[in-house]
């Protein structure tokens, strides 16, 4: 098995005083040739954004985007025609394909919104340009991963163009799980929202990043309430 860990105080960051960011790899102004991805996941944001304030009209192609609110509501508006309100507990996904504009902006004026903003490059290019949006409140139990992306357009949760897998989810302090590789060659990204975890022998805190690969799995343990995101990642892709 090998191994990455990316340590929360080691992530980049960039203050622009209505937007507060936080980079696992090289974005923007913020590179390190050792942090440029994991296999096909090229950016893994942690935004909080002023009330009020937000990311104008800007454009991206050949991109699979998922956003994931963390607290408070995000406003979202493309060229598609799409208006939406994507809120904590919604995941969205918008497959960039041959190109999309869109504009992200906090929709309260009163208080700050955090999201997580992750960009996986596709297995195809060029594909059309597509918008989804899904509620997983209701889908999750807890002390287990609930899916909220994969390839499959008839699987639970919101689906992209690449052989991916994404999940969510709340642990009870001392409670174990395990997850198995769905596709061979895939490595799993996994990290911590809120609390303590061990991710077999690696200790792991809050807003840790740690990636595994030539492996079959890996058990967690929550060491005290914890929140994780999991991500089944291609490390070799087109």
């Amino acid at each position: 098995m090998k191994t990455t860990l990316h340590k929360a105080g080691t992530r980049g960051h960039a203050d622009h005083g209505w937007l507060n960011s936080y980079h696992t790899f090289s974005f923007a102004n913020y590179y390190d040739p050792e942090r440029v991805q994991f296999g096909a996941l090229r950016v893994l944001n942690d935004d909080t954004v002023a009330p009020g304030k937000g990311f104008g009209l800007h454009p991206h192609d050949n991109m699979e985007i998922i956003s994931i609110p963390l607290e408070g509501d995000l406003e979202h508006q493309d060229n598609m025609g799409n208006k939406k309100i994507i809120r904590q507990g919604d995941v969205q996904v918008m497959s960039a394909g041959t190109g999309i504009f869109h504009s992200e902006y906090n929709h309260n004026k009163d208080r700050k919104v955090k999201f997580l903003q992750i960009w996986i490059f596709p297995r195809e290019k060029n594909v059309a340009p597509r918008y989804a949006q899904v509620t997983i409140t209701a889908l999750e139990k807890n002390n287990e991963f609930t899916r909220v992306v994969s390839p499959d357009p008839e699987s639970q949760g919101a689906w992209i163009h690449q052989d991916a897998w994404m999940h969510i989810g709340s642990f009870s302090k001392s409670s174990a799980t395990a997850y198995k590789i769905k596709k061979a060659g895939n490595g799993i990204y996994i990290f911590v929202l809120e609390g303590k975890i061990s991710a077999g022998e690696q200790e792991l805190d809050q807003r840790d990043g740690y990636g595994i690969w030539d492996t079959a799995g890996i058990e967690l343990i929550a060491r005290t309430d914890a929140r994780v995101l999991l991500m089944e990642i291609p490390m070799q892709y087109q």
